[in-house]
C-alpha cells in the first residue's frame, strides 16, 4: 500500500531559498535619486565640468540601465522628465538630418515655440544637436523649469513640422505633441513646487 505525504507547505523559509532579481521597489527608489542627484545635486555643486559629464552620462556611462528604469516614471517626475530628455536627445543625435528637416518644416506655424527652444537660424543638423546639447546643459547650470520649457517648445516645433510634411504617420505627430505637451506641463509643476 502507498502512504500519502502531506504536500510541501511553502513557509518563510522555501521563500528565502528563492534566488530571485532585484526588488523592483528598491530598484524604482535607486532610480528615483538618483534623478533626484542629477538635478538638484548637479546644480549645487557649483562645477563647470558637471554640465558636461550630465550631458555625456548616457553616451560614456552605462545610464541605460537606469534610463530604462526612468522610462517607466511618469512625466510630472524628476526620473520621468530625465527619462524624456535623454529620449530627445538621443533621437537628435541618432537622426540629425531628420530632425533638421521636420524642425525647419514646423518653424512657421509654431513660431513662437522655434523662438523658446532657441535654435540657430537655420537649423540644420549640427546646430540642433548643438540646441539639444545646450538645452541638457542646462539640467546642472540653470533652472530645470527653462530646461524642460525649452525642449517642449523644441518638440511642438517638430510635431507641426511632421503634421505639416505629411509624411509622418499621425502617431507620431501625436507622440512628439504628448512630448511636448507632458515636458511643458512638468516645466509648470516644477515653477510652483518642485519635482520630485
Amino acid at each position: 500500500m502507498r502512504q500519502h505525504h502531506r504536500p510541501m507547505q511553502p513557509g518563510d523559509r522555501f521563500f528565502d531559498a528563492i534566488e530571485s532579481g532585484a526588488d523592483p521597489a528598491r530598484v524604482r527608489e535607486a532610480a528615483d535619486q538618483a534623478a533626484t542627484l542629477l538635478v538638484r545635486g548637479a546644480r549645487d555643486a557649483d562645477d563647470p565640468e558637471v554640465a558636461d559629464r550630465l550631458l555625456h552620462l548616457a553616451d560614456s556611462e552605462g545610464i541605460e540601465t537606469i534610463a530604462e528604469v526612468w522610462s517607466g516614471a511618469p512625466a510630472d517626475t524628476l526620473s520621468g522628465c530625465l527619462w524624456r530628455l535623454f529620449l530627445l536627445r538621443s533621437w537628435v543625435h541618432a537622426a540629425p538630418v531628420a530632425v533638421a528637416r521636420e524642425f525647419e518644416a514646423g518653424r512657421a506655424s509654431a513660431s513662437v515655440a522655434r523662438v523658446v527652444a532657441g535654435v540657430a537660424d537655420p537649423p540644420g543638423p549640427e546646430q540642433l544637436r548643438a540646441m539639444v546639447d545646450e538645452v541638457l546643459r542646462g539640467i546642472a547650470g540653470s533652472d530645470f523649469a527653462d530646461v524642460l520649457f525649452r525642449a517642449a517648445a523644441f518638440a511642438r516645433v517638430v510635431a507641426a513640422g511632421r503634421a505639416v510634411l505629411h509624411d509622418a504617420p499621425d502617431e507620431d505627430v501625436r507622440r512628439m505633441l504628448a512630448l511636448s505637451e507632458q515636458l511643458e506641463e512638468a516645466g509648470h509643476t516644477e515653477l510652483e513646487q518642485g519635482l520630485v
